[in-house]
């Protein structure tokens, strides 16, 4: 058991050698028309992002990629690979199939990513299917770390319809030295807070909900770290609020987040019901506009979706109102656009 430990560590410490970065980003795809990505504006956010992430993935839930097909998303990490190398970003890549056969074949039709220098790790939901039995999705799961790449494992029960147990998690994580990180979007937390031993897998936060400062260690929280959609956005305010916290400054830490989880949680609200695309990649779109752009956002064509649907202005207008109220709102995007 030791052993398996100790392998884990060395692998953590080959692919993060500064140590496993405590805020991702699952990153937004930008697109000029459907399926069309825009490469100068992917290079822009991810420049604007990079002093205060610490590493991406994508395709993420956020960067539309349950939506997109094989080829979209071999061409989206070569853009991604070779921005990431220039900003010294660890990519984590997102293999969002619902099925175990489908996972597998997607992780072989991704291999030649995993020599990049950037790469580190293949990120996997567990297999679709609100029937499933623990020893089904184990089995499913055994199958694709079988393979023995670097694997985050992602709880996503808004696709999955089911969740890992802490149980089978610690199995994996007693078993297979290449369970390098969990990440839980389930706004449950029942494999981070049910005190099992996972022998230094990396714990990530991925929900909105429920506050970000409390989930963190220090905090006497059950979390190493997040991977946000509101990074694409927030990336400053919550490597911010991280580093209050290992500073100590436990009380600061938690009023940054609490000005934070109000902004979003309106924002959320706003995108409701917009029938196209999904909540995480709504919401950070809508700001991630105005950072853009700044004040002249009015005069830009509003961001577009993946299918090429343009998102409606009103909640982009809501939104750079809140941004103002929260003495957010830039003169000036990191666009630069006057």
């Amino acid at each position: 058991m030791h052993s398996i430990s100790n392998a884990r560590q060395q692998l953590q410490q080959k692919l993060f050698p500064q140590g496993i970065p405590r805020l991702w980003c699952p990153s937004l795809t930008h697109f000029s028309a459907a399926a069309q990505f825009d490469v100068q504006r992917i290079r822009a956010h991810a420049t604007a992002m990079s002093p205060w992430i610490g590493g991406l993935l994508v395709p993420g839930s956020t960067g539309e990629g349950w939506e997109m097909t094989d080829d979209d998303i071999e061409q989206l990490l070569e853009i991604t690979f070779d921005i990431a190398h220039s900003l010294n970003l660890p990519v984590l890549i997102g293999v969002l199939k619902t099925s175990t056969d489908n996972v597998i074949s997607g992780i072989q039709r991704l291999h030649q990513f995993s020599q990049h220098p950037c790469f580190a790790g293949f990120t996997v939901c567990p297999p679709q299917g609100e029937q499933l039995t623990q020893p089904e999705i184990l089995a499913g799961l055994r199958t694709v770390f079988d393979m023995g790449y670097p694997i985050a494992l992602y709880q996503l029960p808004q696709v999955t319809r089911n969740e890992v147990s802490p149980e089978t998690v610690q199995w994996l994580a007693a078993n297979y030295h290449n369970l390098i990180l969990f990440k839980d979007t389930s706004g449950h937390d029942r494999v981070a807070t049910s005190g099992v031993d996972l022998q230094g897998v990396f714990l990530v936060r991925g929900a909105e909900a429920g506050g970000y400062a409390h989930w963190l260690k220090e905090s006497g929280g059950a979390y190493d770290g997040f991977l946000l959609s509101t990074a694409n956005v927030f990336a400053k305010e919550l490597a911010t609020m991280i580093q209050l916290a290992e500073a100590g400054q436990i009380d600061e830490a938690r009023a940054l987040s609490t000005r934070l989880e109000t902004l979003v949680q309106q924002t959320f609200d706003s995108v409701k019901s917009i029938p196209a695309g999904n909540p995480f990649t709504n919401a950070n779109k809508v700001l991630d506009h105005i950072r853009a752009y700044g004040e002249s956002f009015h005069i830009q064509p509003a961001p577009r979706l993946y299918s090429g649907i343009s998102l409606p202005w009103e909640p982009i207008a809501q939104g750079h109102e809140r941004l103002k109220e929260w003495q957010q709102a830039p003169l000036t995007g990191y666009l630069n656009t006057q």
